[in-house]
């Protein structure tokens, strides 16, 4: 009977042994399942706060970018539209006045004259640089090659161009994007990079567009970090996220430039 007795008791222990140990293991597995899922929350945290900086970035990028433009065309409308005005305005009190010999008359009509050629021509321009009319008249590619061989004939640099567009596969205000991405490449490859030779691709391949553009510049580590926030891959950077495309840049010193862009 005693044996028996202790039998059980060596049964019961065995079985609450059990017990604790599936405890312990589920205890432990809790845990681990909670602080693996902790990780994976928090990396997900870091991964949003991430995004949301970048995006903070981009947006004030669009911000000082839209405030240099407006800055830009108010000192174009200042120096050459109110100075013209103002010549217009100072002749045509002359002739107000009457007190004019026939000599006299002719000359400041003939400034007058000229002056109102030159701010039609000012305005032209200023109105060319908000909105290419060929771009509105013609489309995109013919905007680009445009735009190239007026730096062709400037020979301020050799810009070579394949361009297989379709046309209205991006809507107006995208193309307007992707031609402004198409200046700031080219204006930095000019005044940044120093190159003389330059290559405009543009193709389809399935339903992306894909971009690409090189030069022969200077060039610049492409690693650091610091050589990609100047205002002008800042705003390349902001009219890319704008197409909802994504974008490769890869330039070294000494060996030019290149960037692809895939919308």
């Amino acid at each position: 009977m005693e044996k028996l007795f202790i039998q059980e008791n060596q049964v019961i222990l065995i079985a609450l042994t059990g017990v604790i140990l599936l405890l312990f293991m589920g205890v432990t597995l809790l845990l681990f399942f909670f602080t693996s899922r902790k990780k994976i929350v928090d990396k997900e945290l870091e991964k949003k706060k991430l995004e949301v900086s970048h995006q903070k970035e981009i947006i004030q990028s669009i911000i000082i970018t839209q405030e240099e433009e407006r800055k830009r065309i108010a000192q174009d409308l200042h120096d050459d539209i109110s100075s013209k005005l103002n010549v217009i305005n100072l002749n045509a009190n002359l002739l107000k006045d009457g007190d004019l010999s026939p000599e006299e008359y002719i000359v400041v009509n003939n400034d007058i004259l000229e002056a109102t050629d030159k701010t039609l021509e000012s305005a032209r321009k200023i109105a060319h640089n908000l909105l290419p009319p060929i771009l509105e008249e013609f489309g995109f590619k013919d905007a680009v090659e445009e735009l190239a061989d007026s730096f062709n004939n400037s020979r301020k640099i050799n810009i070579s161009y394949n361009i297989k567009y379709n046309k209205k596969h991006l809507n107006p205000q995208n193309e307007l994007h992707l031609f402004r991405i198409n200046q700031e490449l080219i204006n930095n490859s000019v005044r940044h990079g120093k190159a003389k030779n330059s290559t405009i691709n543009i193709s389809h391949k399935d339903d992306k567009l894909i971009f690409s553009y090189t030069d022969n510049g200077i060039g610049f580590n492409s690693a650091k970090n610091e050589n990609k926030k100047g205002l002008g891959m800042k705003n390349i950077e902001s009219r890319v996220s704008l197409l909802n495309g994504r974008y490769s840049v890869g330039s070294e010193v000494g060996k030019g430039f290149n960037i692809l862009i895939v919308i």
